[in-house]
């Protein structure tokens, strides 16, 4: 510490902005919940599609921007979680309340799939989530009673009518996403975000100093397997039916990372930047076909060339404002407005 004017403090963000983001978080919530009764059912269809997708990548995003952690098959628990919900709605279970048991069920099932892919690193660790997810599909292909191949229809949607069941998909996948945000937001300002924060830093550090490292890492990983099977649960219940190629395909995984990347990997900012992105070029540029890969494609080299910690990784360089903080900076006032200096 200098003894020349300056003292130093340690704050989460430059700019305190932690009342401002709740207030602002509170009031969107509020808009986007009465969405319904405002819109036409398209809209809110394609916004049910973002917000799984923006599910997706904020869980992608606490697994490999935080915990060092790069999958490539957390298709594994979109498809579980999508499975959850139909099989318990071929019991009876309304599929709406089946999301949180598909949750649930996924962070179970992570357990005994983490002791397994925990033991390696780096690529194999990224191609063998990648053999779990085929694995996932080929088991429950071969089950005549989730449908084999072919799938099967969700159970329990038929008695609603169109425009209710298109408002409650809708909103229980706004209250997916925002749980999903603040459980990241929360869990990353606690003790076990500051572990994973040295473990994005420097992992070998952080086990210098103590930090129970493969712990954090198995309960992100939990904690990511469950928002990604409630993310498959909403697809189940979106698209009324479920298929074993479409809710286990590797495209998932590629549009989860495709949006973290793009939108700043290790911010819980940069996946809601790049999903509202990912939707617009993708609802204006889909129907030119070729021309809307070559431009996505454009725009990744763009990102990675010019601005490789993502789009909100250079703005916030730039103007010091985190709406999230979860971080910590070294903020420098006048000493005469703080206590005297330490020299």
């Amino acid at each position: 510490m200098s003894a020349v004017g300056a003292a130093v403090r340690v704050a989460r963000s430059e700019r305190p902005t932690t009342r401002w983001t709740a207030a602002t978080s509170v009031v969107l919530v509020a808009v986007l919940a009465y969405l319904p009764y405002a819109v036409y059912s398209g809209t809110t269809d394609t916004l049910v599609n973002l917000f799984i997708l923006l599910t997706f990548a904020s869980m992608w995003n606490l697994l490999a921007g935080y915990a060092g952690l790069v999958s490539v098959g957390q298709q594994a628990f979109i498809g579980l979680g999508a499975y959850i919900v139909l099989y318990l709605g071929m019991h009876g279970v309304s599929p709406f309340a089946a999301i949180p048991f598909a949750a649930v069920g996924c962070a179970v099932l992570a357990l005994p799939i983490s002791l397994l892919v925990f033991r390696l690193r780096g690529g194999y660790f990224a191609i063998a989530t990648w053999v779990v997810a085929d694995a996932c599909q080929l088991l429950i292909s071969r089950s005549a009673t989730l449908g084999s191949g072919t799938g099967a229809g969700v159970s329990g949607l038929s008695g609603f009518d169109p425009s209710l069941l298109t408002a409650y998909t809708y909103w229980a996948a706004l209250a997916v996403t925002v749980v999903a945000l603040a459980s990241t937001y929360f869990l990353l300002r606690s003790r076990l975000g500051l572990v994973l924060t040295g473990v994005r830093d420097n992992e070998i550090g952080a086990r210098s100093v103590g930090a129970r490292v493969s712990l954090a890492k198995r309960l992100v990983y939990l904690a990511s397997a469950a928002g990604c099977g409630a993310g498959g649960a909403l697809l189940a219940v979106s698209q009324l039916s479920v298929q074993p190629n479409s809710v286990f395909s590797v495209q998932w995984s590629a549009q989860m990372i495709f949006v973290t990347v793009i939108g700043g990997i290790g911010s819980i900012e940069g996946p809601i930047i790049g999903a509202i992105l990912f939707f617009v070029l993708q609802q204006t540029l889909a129907q030119y076909g070729t021309w809307y890969l070559m431009i996505l494609g454009g725009v990744a080299i763009v990102v990675a060339i010019w601005m490789p910690r993502g789009i909100w990784g250079f703005v916030s360089a730039r103007i010091h404002v985190r709406p999230f903080p979860v971080g910590y900076w070294l903020r420098r006032e006048p000493a005469d407005l703080r206590d005297p200096p330490v020299s």
